[in-house]
């Protein structure tokens, strides 16, 4: 397993910095990208009415482990790159922009959105409540 895809056994869940090698970059975000799309599918397919919860709090959570792993990456790369880190970064910014297309011009997803933005009006209390 990836250290960059599992939960760090370290004090506050900080990244292991002395563990993490450069091999484990790619995987991990690659791992990240399929479980993020994943968990959007999932919001994507939700039966139930779109809500705030199931819907904008369910995207905001989606995709953790990409978040983490690609953060530190470019975190690492921007504070102390070299030839490998620039060739990872060569690698990743087109998927990890491919990805961010994928899910900003989502149709599908796109609808659940506005469907929630739309009934944002009918939570409102009157001011009889």
């Amino acid at each position: 397993m990836n250290i960059l895809t599992k939960y760090f056994s370290t004090k506050h869940n900080t990244a292991p910095f002395s563990e993490i090698k450069n091999e484990d970059y790619l995987p991990a975000i690659q791992e990240g990208i399929t479980l993020a799309k994943a968990e959007i599918y999932a919001i994507i397919k939700n039966p139930e009415t779109p809500t705030f919860e199931n819907t904008i709090v369910a995207m905001d959570y989606a995709g953790e482990i990409l978040d983490r792993a690609s953060s530190i990456f470019f975190n690492l790369n921007s504070a102390e790159t070299n030839d490998e880190m620039q060739k990872i970064a060569q690698e990743v910014s087109p998927l990890l922009s491919e990805f961010g297309n994928d899910i900003t011009l989502n149709p599908e997803l796109f609808a659940r959105v506005k469907a929630v933005y739309d009934s944002k009006e009918s939570l409102k209390l009157s001011p009889e409540q």
